[in-house]
């Protein structure tokens, strides 16, 4: 980028902290990439949030994916001296009751933390936001959402002085082995097969549809299939689906994340995505499921399992997962407040 084009783009933050040298511009693209890993990773590490870093894959995958949100204007940047110290970011999605959600998340460096960029920034993305919405075609009811872990008690108290409140709250639970998985038989009249690229659409639109039933569903875009294949995280070759004949019952999208096994010496595999559709609850299937899944790791040489969980889950998933040696290891609040 130009330096004529780079200078145009940066912003005037009315309110901003008066820290020397401090700069707000917008996303440049690709180049940032680099410096947002940074960021973001230097953020989370202090705060131990280890098991949620990124690559430079997954940042371009994520930021270059996500749906309503247009990096070049939904990103705001923070620099001192010219080197990025803080970055946030806002996108939009509408529920199934027809309430519009204004996702916003923001990170800074551990050394810049205490200044008043955290609270700026999130003024800015609640500003951004009712510019989105301004321009809605309908005036579906809005809200502004975010969350933070419970290693987090900076965030939280800067977002609930701005308002905002708790309304779920979510586990990310490990087992500590793989050495007392039981023996679960798959309902009577279902079977596991492999996930072959002819299927990977129906498996996908039978895990949306599961989901429906959830809190905080989205109707089911065709577009997130799209995006989902392109994940570097997904490997099919994992997945762990059980059929009714032509028919996906329940799946589980297994995955590794090879690199944070690589930077923390970790055997760890990931049993996330657990779905059972409707006709097929209530028979022990995700349980079974779940089962072969650590089973396929502990095979593999994995030695532990992790997941996320909605505590408040209607379905009993927490539990399910407590018995089957899941325990917890950190603890996340959503945030929201009307627009």
């Amino acid at each position: 980028m130009s330096t004529e084009a780079q200078t145009a783009d940066f912003i005037d933050i009315a309110g901003a902290p008066d820290i020397p040298g401090l700069r707000f511009r917008n996303f440049r693209g690709d180049e940032d990439y680099p410096a947002m890993l940074e960021v973001n990773n230097g953020s989370k590490v202090v705060d131990d949030l280890g098991h949620d870093l990124h690559t430079l894959d997954t940042i371009r995958y994520v930021y270059g994916t996500t749906p309503n949100h247009d990096p070049l204007h939904d990103v705001l940047i923070a620099e001192v001296d010219g080197k990025m110290v803080a970055f946030n970011r806002v996108f939009w999605y509408s529920e199934l009751d027809g309430d519009r959600i204004y996702m916003h998340f923001g990170f800074v460096l551990p050394e810049w933390r205490g200044k008043g960029l955290g609270r700026r920034m999130i003024r800015w993305a609640e500003d951004r936001a009712r510019e989105i919405d301004a321009a809605q075609s309908d005036k579906a009811p809005a809200l502004l959402e975010t969350s933070a872990y419970i290693s987090q008690p900076a965030i939280e108290n800067l977002l609930r002085e701005a308002g905002y409140e708790p309304v779920r709250y979510e586990y990310h639970m490990m087992t500590e082995d793989l050495e007392h998985i039981p023996e679960v038989p798959l309902p009577e009249g279902l079977e596991v097969r492999p996930a072959l690229p002819e299927h990977y659409h129906a498996i996908w639109h039978a895990n949306a549809e599961a989901f429906q039933d959830h809190w905080g569903a989205t109707p089911i875009d065709e577009q997130d299939f799209a995006n989902m294949i392109k994940d570097p995280l997904v490997d099919p070759s994992l997945w762990m689906v059980a059929w009714d004949g032509d028919q996906v019952a329940g799946s589980i999208l297994n995955f590794i994340n090879h690199d944070f096994n690589k930077r923390t010496g970790r055997k760890l595999g990931y049993t996330e995505s657990i779905s059972v559709r409707r006709p097929w609850r209530r028979k022990g299937l995700a349980r079974a499921l779940l089962a072969r899944s650590m089973d396929m790791f502990k095979n593999m040489g994995m030695t532990q399992t992790a997941l996320g969980v909605d505590t408040q889950n209607p379905s009993g998933a927490l539990q399910l997962y407590e018995s089957m040696g899941y325990k917890v290891i950190s603890q996340s609040t959503v945030y929201r407040k009307p627009l």
